[in-house]
């Protein structure tokens, strides 16, 4: 029951990230736009105020549609064959859903006086495409996404002969799932605003907890980094009620992130809420792994050094720019356990003394992030300066405490590892250059990725035991038949993986930004390109 469990948080977290990879990127185009519109800095009514309204209004869209963009995400992330069907029946059923709450909210007498979602805000209910209905949030998207995927994978090899063939495949899986939405649209009604208050009640325990509350999101947030149910503590504070929710400018933002990024243009805001205290989880990705990485190198066999900084400086840079620290962490986190424990307590205290110190930032990437979300939201607003220094107080405390632990316990970090192979870098550069000058790099990069696909199915047991394939940041998230058929880390190695997670039939292999370019020539090595 356990593993079964398990294997269902592995599968929702990873449709999860389908729809939220493409966030961060809308959440930096609106904060562009929020500060060209901003009156503070420019005229209203300019050139500039339009441009910036224009595209401020047009991403908001994403930010603004979370639920029907979770329900498509989700259901296709999970269908295991036809996911584009998948992801067509995930949007009627959302329109569906729609239609009939509002309808029999209407015909109960259960509407509440309101035509605007800022007029029926706390209310339980709101306006979401024009519709009146019971407010979910981002909530009806990812229940209906898991049952119409649910269903979509049962029932989607369904055929029938003769003149009812037409109804066969999707068109059946559409007939189940018609009278369950329905059914779900009637229930809504009576049960959600229960289940939202048991939200509102969680929302109130997170408030009262106060710094305890910041540690333990931060601890969380980095210790489950090996399962991969890290996404499921962060993303509800970010993108639900959960995190915050408010009226601004007459229409109803849900989730921390959203309210931050609505703030930005607004002049009169002179502090930003509270809620900022589960934004702040990118500070060990762009400060703390500074301090890692240089512990690493400095405690690494002194005929390893070379090879060790090769390894670890792309990885901490990519971390602090971007905030993808799998392939650093994946580096440490199995040699040294100890050390994983460590440095996830020390990121849920460094996030604490943040909120202790009234920090308002939002930071949950790297370097790049955190400059275009923070700079225009202005000192006043956020103290950001303050999260910097504490971010460089946190750079000196995790490389004398990495030190310390790594020599005084004798870890075995990278470039401690009891082999003496060190890797020739320079004869190695000379040949993979003669080899591109000789192949062409595009050429070559194409016959990497073919050599790559073919290692990685092999390792996962081979094409027939790969029943689903799928990606986050920085994972290739595979589920398969029979997980004794999956071979050992090292077997992915050669493809540039950094490690391996097996959670019952539900395996992670570790790549990185990368991880797209895996991901498509597995696709299309497996003729799974849909």
């Amino acid at each position: 029951m356990k593993t079964k469990v398990m294997d269902a948080m592995q599968s929702f977290s990873k449709a999860l990230m389908g729809p939220v990879l493409f966030l961060p990127l809308a959440g930096m185009i609106q904060a562009l736009s929020s500060v060209m519109s901003n009156t503070s800095l420019v005229t209203e009514g300019g050139v500039l105020w339009t441009v910036g309204q224009f595209i401020n209004g047009g991403v908001g869209a994403v930010i603004g549609n979370l639920g029907i963009l979770f329900c498509v995400g989700i259901a296709m992330n999970l269908a295991k064959k036809r996911k584009a069907d998948a992801a067509f029946v995930a949007l009627v059923s959302y329109l569906i859903w729609l239609a009939a709450n509002a309808k029999w909210l209407s015909v109960a007498g259960l509407v509440i006086e309101g035509n605007d979602a800022s007029s029926l805000y706390g209310t339980g209910q709101t306006i979401c495409l024009g519709y009146h209905v019971t407010d979910m949030g981002v909530f009806l998207g990812m229940i209906l996404g898991v049952i119409v995927a649910v269903v979509h994978n049962r029932f989607i090899d369904t055929e029938f002969d003769g003149a009812f063939a037409l109804y066969g495949n999707s068109k059946f899986v559409f007939l189940v799932l018609l009278p369950v939405v329905l059914a779900l649209a009637l229930v809504a009604a009576y049960v959600w605003p229960v289940a939202a208050a048991a939200i509102n009640a969680l929302t109130g325990i997170m408030s009262t907890a106060g710094a305890f509350g910041v540690f333990l999101y931060g601890f969380l947030n980095r210790v489950l980094i090996p399962t991969g149910l890290h996404h499921l503590v962060w993303s509800p504070f970010l993108y639900s009620a959960i995190g915050d929710s408010m009226i601004i400018n007459g229409e109803q933002i849900v989730g921390a992130k959203p309210v931050f990024l609505a703030l930005l243009n607004d002049p009169t805001v002179t502090t930003m809420p509270d809620s900022t205290r589960f934004l702040t989880y990118g500070l060990m990705k762009t400060f703390g792994v500074i301090g890692v990485s240089l512990a690493f190198i400095t405690t690494a066999k002194k005929n390893k050094k070379a090879a060790t900084k090769a390894q670890i400086l792309p990885a901490m840079l990519t971390a602090c720019l971007v905030g993808v620290t799998e392939p650093l962490e994946f580096s440490f986190l199995f040699a040294a356990p100890l050390l994983w424990g460590v440095y996830s307590i020390m990121d849920g205290l460094f996030q604490m003394v943040v909120y202790l110190l009234d920090v308002h930032v939002c930071a949950t990437n790297g370097i790049i992030d955190f400059l275009v979300l923070n700079l225009p939201a202005g000192i006043g607003r956020t103290h950001w300066p303050m999260y910097v220094v504490v971010g460089l107080v946190e750079i000196v405390v995790m490389y004398f405490l990495f030190v310390f632990l790594i020599k005084r316990l004798n870890l075995k970090t990278p470039g401690r590892e009891e082999d003496d192979e060190v890797l020739d870098l320079a004869a190695n550069a000379a040949a993979v250059k003669q080899q591109i000058s000789a192949t062409g790099k595009a050429e070559l990069k194409k016959q990497e990725d073919a050599r790559n696909a073919q290692t990685v199915i092999e390792g996962l047991g081979g094409a027939d035991n790969i029943v689903n394939v799928g990606n986050c940041m920085t994972r290739l998230r595979v589920e398969v038949k029979d997980p004794a058929l999956v071979k050992e880390k090292d077997w992915f190695k050669p493809t540039g993986s950094a490690g391996l997670v097996t959670k019952g039939s539900n395996i992670q292999i570790i790549y990185g930004p990368k991880v797209g370019r895996i991901r498509a020539a597995v696709d299309a090595a497996l003729g799974r390109e849909e």
